[in-house]
């Protein structure tokens, strides 16, 4: 297509007239339109056009002086728009539609509430809640902004210059005023920076009401103590395109008692404090359903090559028919992707490098959600869409994980009892992904966890299994491309006995495996290496097991564990309600012989008074005495007047830092805490 002519707007104009002042509908979709094709000399003579369709094209952004001032419906589905801020030259606009635009992300459907007043439905939804939204951040950053211009000012010596110092004041507030989830970050920091600039321009220390623009004082008007996340209210604030729905059941704070003590003394217990109780994953969004079960939840990786202890506060969880991703810091719910009649039991994320058709590179956060059907779908969490579905198996899939090395490498894990390498590949120019089968491996038993062998990920993966811990040979430049389990690891002492449930894996650093079922009561720390090392050639190997800790003494099973590896954590929820955290650190290095008796953790009390209904009941208990581990007592959800009287913590995942732990229950609540 090339640029456009007042013939062709007259054709596709309404009504039909042969004057281009006189249309006031025009449909330019799929004409392949790029940004240049839009002429602004062109455009700006449609004086009186209200709705203008743009979809189905390729516009990378639009041109910033169209002239189209009474446009009130705007249509710019299926494009490539990177970029909002050119939608402020349409003031009087009502209606818009973004939707399929897979490089827009929250923040920028924040913007979009922002630069236009007047809009009452984004994609064909109300836009009243990301409106609030809005003015709620807008509100506390300009206070935050204000407060750190009057320090900024207190500071400043008198011959410093003036415009030397205007300067250093907007990078210093971009630098340090910081609220709300990273996931808003980019928002923020946009915003930050036009109120620096604008205080800048009121040519005065003192922020008068008279200098604030519109919208800064409209939201300063309505200003409030603010409650902290955790205050007894609901969080209705959601993102534009995003279709969310969860309950939030409030608590007062509480923090975790208690210290551990490391291998070089007595430091600090992590303190932990209750932020969020959802029930994000209810049938027909109801209050009243307890009984949906939870499976699954995984923090999105912080992608971010600058900072390797980079964190990240988004985790994604999976229960039903829903896939839920959350904002721990807000509770807010991101994304909510539903599929009637599936349940999903897995979700994995991992980042791919994605080229534009005008050959931009992009960074997209892909998760992958698997279950009941059999099927992987891999959702654009940002732009909040499935681009792709993978039949994988015919039976449910049990779990699945990416490679750490290759970032289009899944593995899926079905009851069908084997454990397939796909390569998801990078999606088209149309987003579909086309995905290939590099590997199948058989099992003998169902396979519940996943794990590649963390020091050589390319080489090796372990799973936990119905029938015990087993490893295959998962490298590439291998002809077979159908393998059978290489080695089964057994836990028993002085016995080579097989067929134990293997629920829990996890790699507590390059060596160290966590594992759990192979024995009641206890999770076995043992040594990749030293057990690799005594294989010789046999298929049956005893592990090296380098300490054993204490745990629920419970026959049920399906309890998965986890690990913070740089932290030295290893955690794990059990039948009653309790999320066990073990610091093993000293453990790590400490010199053999380790101790024989299991590590018996110490229970770490958060009592709190009763709240009314709908908040949350405490168990009080004793203090404990000084242990390296720790059990986190969480409170038990109440709803309706009925007090849930048994609460099974079958998940807990924290992100990589330890500064979130998120645990997920058989009476669908979804908890949240933060470390202080």
């Amino acid at each position: 297509m090339g640029p456009l002519s007042a013939r062709l707007l007259m054709e596709r104009g309404r009504p039909k007239t042969d004057r281009l002042g006189k249309i006031r509908s025009l449909d330019l979709s799929g004409l392949k339109l790029l940004t240049e094709h839009l002429d602004p000399k062109l455009l700006s003579r449609l004086t009186k056009l209200q709705e203008l369709d743009l979809s189905n094209n390729q516009l990378e952004t639009l041109p910033a002086n169209l002239g189209l001032s009474h446009l009130r419906i705007l249509r710019c589905a299926n494009n490539q728009l990177g970029d909002v801020t050119a939608l402020c030259q349409f003031p009087q606009l009502e209606e818009l539609s973004l939707e399929g635009n897979p490089f827009l992300t929250v923040n920028d459907n924040l913007k979009v509430s922002f630069l236009l007043p007047k809009l009452r439905k984004v994609n064909g939804k109300d836009a009243s809640s990301t409106s609030s939204q809005v003015e709620n951040l807008n509100r506390e950053l300009t206070s935050r902004v204000t407060a750190h211009w009057e320090k900024f000012m207190a500071s400043l010596s008198p011959e410093e210059g003036t415009e030397k110092a205007q300067e250093d004041f907007v990078r210093s507030a971009i630098r340090d005023v910081h609220y709300g989830p990273e996931s808003l970050s980019e928002f923020t920091q946009w915003r930050v920076r036009m109120i620096s600039e604008e205080l800048l321009a009121s040519s005065g220390t003192q922020m008068h009401e008279a200098d604030i623009p519109e919208k800064s004082l409209k939201a300063t008007a309505a200003q409030e103590p603010r409650a902290r996340p955790v205050a007894s209210k609901r969080l209705d604030d959601i993102p534009l395109s995003l279709s969310p729905s969860k309950r939030v059941c409030a608590s007062p704070p509480a923090q975790a008692e208690g210290r551990l003590v490391g291998s070089g003394g007595s430091q600090p217990a992590p303190k932990l404090e209750p932020l969020h109780f959802l029930q994000c994953h209810s049938k027909n969004n109801s209050p009243q359903d307890l009984e949906t079960q939870l499976w699954a939840c995984a923090f999105e990786p912080a992608w971010n090559e600058k900072h390797t202890r980079a964190t990240s506060q988004t985790v994604a969880t999976c229960g039903g028919e829903a896939v839920c991703v959350i904002d721990c810091q807000t509770g807010i719910v991101l994304h909510k992707y539903k599929v009637p009649g599936e349940e999903f039991f897995s979700v994995a994320w991992t980042a791919l490098t994605v080229v534009t058709q005008a050959g931009h590179k992009r960074r997209w956060s892909i998760l992958a959600a698997a279950g009941l059907r059999g099927q992987v779908r891999l959702l654009h969490v940002r732009a909040g869409f499935c681009c792709g579905v993978i039949r994988a198996h015919k039976k449910a899939i049990a779990t699945l994980c990416f490679s750490p090395t290759h970032e289009t490498h899944l593995f899926t894990a079905s009851y069908d009892k084997k454990i397939i390498l796909w390569d998801i590949g990078v999606p088209d120019q149309d987003y579909n992904f086309q995905a290939s089968q590099l590997l199948t491996l058989d099992t003998t038993s169902t396979p519940l966890r996943l794990c590649p062998v963390a020091s050589c990920p390319d080489a090796y993966l372990l799973a936990g299994c119905e029938g015990g811990c087993c490893c295959w040979d998962v490298r590439l430049d291998q002809p077979q491309k159908r393998r059978v389990c290489e080695v089964e690891f057994v836990f028993s002492e002085g016995s080579e006995a097989s067929g134990q449930r293997v629920d829990g894996l996890a790699f507590v650093n390059e060596d160290v495996v966590a594992s759990k079922g192979s024995a009641l009561g206890t999770i076995c720390l043992w040594s990749w290496s030293q057990t690799w090392l005594g294989r010789g050639s046999r298929s049956t190997v005893p592990v090296v097991v380098l300490a054993r800790l204490q745990w629920s003494p419970t026959e049920l099973a399906y309890f998965s564990l986890s690990t913070c590896p740089d932290e030295g954590i290893v955690l794990c929820g059990d039948e009653e309600g309790s999320v066990w955290i073990y610091d093993v650190r000293h453990m790590l290095t400490q010199q053999p012989p380790l101790p024989a008796v299991p590590q018996a953790p110490t229970q770490v009390p958060t009592a709190q008074p009763t709240p009314p209904c709908g908040g949350l009941v405490s168990r009080k208990e004793p203090s404990p005495p000084l242990s390296s581990h720790q059990i986190l007592k969480w409170p038990q959800p109440r709803a309706l007047n009925q007090t849930v009287t048994k609460t099974m913590v079958n998940t807990v995942v924290a992100n990589p830092t330890f500064t979130y732990l998120t645990a997920l229950t058989d009476s669908n609540i979804v908890a949240i805490w933060k470390r202080h």
